[in-house]
C-alpha cells in the first residue's frame, strides 16, 4: 500500500519499522514539531522523526492540521491508500479522515472500548487490570469511538509497570498493524462497531494523579504507582515537604491510614486495609535513597503522618 504515517513517541516507531519491513511504501511521515526541554531548553526531536531521518523518509512537522491548506493539497496529491495514526498527539480533521480509501487506521493501546483516551496503557495498570492489549481501528470524529478492525490481548504481569508494558504493546501493535493492512487489502478484515455501553475513559495524566491517597487499599496504591511510571510516579507530603516514593510494596502490617510505622530499618505507611512498605524514597531537595538510609538521617518516629 501507499501510506502516510502519523506518530510521535517511541511507541510508534515499532509500527513504522514493521510497515516498511512488510514492503509498504511510506510516502510521508507526520510528527509533532520539535520541542524544547531540559535546563538548557535544547530542541528535542521525536523518536518518530529520528526513525524517519534514519530511513530517509519524507517528513513534515505541522503545528496545525485542520486549516492547513498546503498539507491538505499535498496529501490529496499523494492519494494514500491509508493514513496510519499511532500516538500522534493531534486530532485528525474530517477532511483527512475522508481522504484515504481504507481510512485513517489507528493503533490504540487497549482492548477497546475499554480505556479510550490519551493514557490507556497507564490507566489499565493503575486500575488493576490483569489483561490488556492493542486494537486497530478506523478513526472517526469521536474519541476512540471508531469501528474496530483487529485486536490482540496481552497479560499484565503482577510486577509490570507502564514503562514495561509500553515496550510489549508497541511490538504487539506493530505486528497487528501489518496484519490489519493485509486484511484490508485482501478483504478478510472488516470494521466492527464498538460496544459503546462498555466504554471506559483513560484521560491524559496530570501531576496530581501521582499524589498518593491513603484511603485506598495498599494494592490500589501500588497499582497506581506501577501505572504511573515513569511519570507522574507517586508522591505525598511529610512535615510539609514533598516525599517521592520511588519503590513500594504491599505489606501485611496493621497501621492506620496516613500514619507511618517505623520498624528498625523499615518504613511503612498505613492504607485503608493494611500498609505499604516504602522501600525507596526521595525527600524534597534530597537524593533518592533506600528507606533504611532515609531513616538513619531523618529521625522519623512511628505515628508521624503523611499526606496531610
Amino acid at each position: 500500500m501507499k501510506l502516510v504515517f502519523c506518530g510521535t513517541p517511541l511507541f510508534a516507531v515499532a509500527t513504522l519499522e514493521a510497515v516498511l519491513a512488510a514492503d509498504h511504501s511510506i510516502e510521508l511521515v507526520l510528527t509533532q514539531p520539535d520541542r524544547t526541554a531540559g535546563r538548557g531548553l535544547a530542541p528535542q526531536i521525536s523518536a518518530v522523526k529520528q526513525a524517519a531521518l534514519r530511513r530517509g523518509l519524507p517528513l513534515l512537522q505541522p503545528e496545525k492540521i485542520k486549516q492547513n491548506l498546503a498539507l491538505r493539497e499535498q496529501l490529496e496529491a499523494l492519494a494514500p491508500d491509508a493514513i496510519l495514526v499511532v500516538a500522534y498527539g493531534r486530532i485528525i480533521p474530517d477532511w483527512m479522515l475522508a481522504l484515504p480509501r481504507f481510512g485513517c487506521i489507528n493503533l490504540h493501546g487497549s482492548l477497546l472500548p475499554k480505556y479510550r483516551g490519551a493514557a490507556p496503557i497507564q490507566w489499565a495498570i493503575a486500575k488493576g487490570e490483569t489483561v490488556t492489549g492493542v486494537t486497530t481501528m478506523r478513526l472517526n470524529a469521536g474519541l476512540d469511538t471508531g469501528p474496530m478492525l483487529l485486536a490482540q490481548a496481552l497479560p499484565i504481569a503482577p510486577e509490570e509497570t507502564a514503562e514495561d508494558l509500553f515496550e510489549s504493546l508497541a511490538e504487539k501493535g506493530a505486528t497487528l498493524m501489518v496484519q490489519t493492512l493485509a486484511g484490508l487489502e485482501d478483504g478478510s478484515v472488516s470494521p466492527v462497531e464498538q460496544d459503546h455501553a462498555g466504554a471506559t475513559l483513560a484521560p491524559i495524566l496530570t501531576r496530581e494523579d501521582g499524589r498518593m491517597d491513603f484511603r485506598l487499599t495498599a494494592a490500589e496504591s501500588l497499582n497506581r504507582w506501577r501505572g504511573f511510571q515513569p511519570w507522574p510516579g507517586a508522591f505525598t507530603t511529610l512535615r510539609g515537604k514533598k516525599l517521592i516514593v520511588s519503590r513500594m510494596a504491599v505489606a501485611e502490617v496493621s497501621c492506620p491510614p496516613n500514619e507511618l510505622l517505623v520498624d528498625h530499618a523499615r518504613l511503612f505507611a498505613g492504607c485503608a486495609d493494611s500498609a505499604l512498605e516504602l522501600l525507596e524514597v526521595q525527600m524534597e531537595g534530597k537524593k533518592r535513597m533506600p528507606a533504611s538510609e532515609f531513616l538513619r538521617g531523618f529521625q522519623l518516629a512511628s505515628g508521624e503522618r503523611v499526606g496531610e
